[in-house]
């Protein structure tokens, strides 16, 4: 452990002490933020007291992204939860802007360390060690991914940054200077398997024992985790970060059953039904949304955060002595598609598409009929064959059998050529509509 005594503190007492970070955050919020004064107050909270403490958490509204992001202005371009004055910024990150004008994530010097700290755990939690060499793959430098990267230099790690799209590079890196990790994307990882193997390069032979897997949901799906696993010859493990909360704030522990909370006494998660926003309990096994909320951020706070993220709950002990609930990440709310009721995630059906690996490549792409969330069955998911493969009526059939049995959905499955669906250096894109 990097910080035995905080990541093995009992979780009761790490609770009694957010209480009190969490009754602070909220008096400081009611006094700086014109978002929260205006939020809270709409919902008939005008005071400290009438907030109550982490327990009554639940009594505050819950705050979705856009809510923030409308409150942005050309004059405000951080939008109105900023608390601070412009001299007490140490660093802006951005999100990518995609889908329009950038979110822009401003933090304090005080921010930032929290935010190194919190991803330092998490990483030092995969079996790290100070001396060791890893290699990274994010073009990180303008987003909060950025800060994940401080915290290799925490841990004492020596830090080869070669950013994304650059596979020759990485592979002569690996080749020559010999780290023992590499951090990737999920994605980028099984690209790579591709890319060796097309070049007859040995990555099981290669230096690196360990692969961190983070930015996307699947790093933790049994089946694919298997295939990164013989395919590089190491370990892998996942971390999760929320852009707008911090940087990997969860990390997986060498025992691979779910991801520690690396942020703990920084950041306080909670579960919510994604459809009626109703709590529920934190309990081994419980799945749901993720809900964040910061407990000591200066610049720009967030309370009852909606991530988005679906999770499954670990609370039981875990042996490596972190005694933080741990999550496995499911898919993301907003990816899921309901097919007669049935709720599926995209990340999902790949994980049941795996199982008939070496027949299929682990490549598909969920193909929706109708605009929106909801779908009729069949659902059409194109599954790409293995190199060399021809199509095959009862694959197809026993494919679509499996995801009846295992996810509840009548799905047509349309066997395609190796290759035809597209590679990412990155993220997959799992949904084409």
């Amino acid at each position: 452990m990097l910080e035995p005594e905080v990541e093995s503190r009992p979780w009761e007492e790490q609770l009694a002490l957010d209480d009190a970070s969490y009754r602070d955050q909220i008096s400081y919020l009611l006094e700086r933020s014109a978002f929260y004064r205006t939020k809270f107050g709409d919902a008939g909270i005008g005071s400290p007291a009438e907030a109550g403490g982490l327990g009554d958490i639940a009594r505050l509204p819950l705050t979705e992204k856009a809510e923030v992001k409308a409150t942005a202005t050309a004059e405000h371009p951080i939008g109105a939860h900023l608390c601070v004055e412009r001299a007490e910024i140490a660093r802006i990150y951005s999100t990518s802007g995609t889908t329009g004008t950038p979110s822009y994530i401003p933090l304090t010097k005080g921010d930032l360390d929290n935010w190194v700290t919190g991803s330092a755990r998490s990483y030092a939690a995969s079996g790290v060690q100070a001396g060791e060499r890893i290699v990274s793959t994010y073009n990180a430098g303008p987003f909060v991914a950025g800060a994940a990267l401080d915290a290799f230099e925490r841990i004492g790690l020596s830090h080869i940054p070669v950013g994304t799209g650059n596979t020759e590079r990485l592979m002569l890196a690996i080749e020559l200077l010999d780290p023992e990790t590499a951090v990737l994307t999920p994605s980028y990882a099984a690209y790579l398997l591709e890319w060796a193997a097309e070049r007859g390069k040995d990555l099981r032979g290669s230096s690196v024992q360990r692969v961190l897997v983070a930015g996307e949901p699947g790093g933790g799906e049994p089946a694919f985790r298997t295939k990164l696993e013989e395919g590089w010859g190491a370990t892998v493990t996942e971390a999760m970060g929320i852009g707008d909360i911090g940087a990997s704030l969860w990390g997986e522990c060498e025992e691979q059953n779910g991801m520690h909370l690396g942020a703990r006494g920084f950041v306080h998660a909670e579960l919510i039904d994604p459809e009626s926003g109703d709590a529920r309990e934190i309990s081994d096994g419980a799945t749901g949304e993720l809900v964040l909320s910061h407990l000591r951020h200066r610049a720009a706070p967030l309370i009852r955060f909606r991530t988005r993220d679906h999770v499954e709950l670990r609370t039981g002990q875990c042996p490596c002595g972190r005694t933080s609930p741990r999550v496995r990440c499911i898919g993301r709310t907003d990816d899921m598609l309901i097919v007669r009721g049935v709720n599926v995630f995209p990340s999902a059906v790949r994980e049941v598409v795996n199982a008939f690996a070496p027949r299929v490549s682990g490549h598909i792409l969920v193909r929706p009929r109708d605009p929106g969330v909801k779908q009729e069955p069949p659902l059409p998911v194109a599954v790409e064959l293995a190199e060399n493969a021809t199509p095959d009526e009862e694959l197809a059939r026993a494919i679509g059998e499996r995801l009846r049995s295992t996810l509840v959905v009548q799905a047509h499955v349309e066997l395609v050529p190796w290759g035809s669906l597209q590679r990412s250096e990155y993220k997959s894109k799992l949904v084409e509509r």
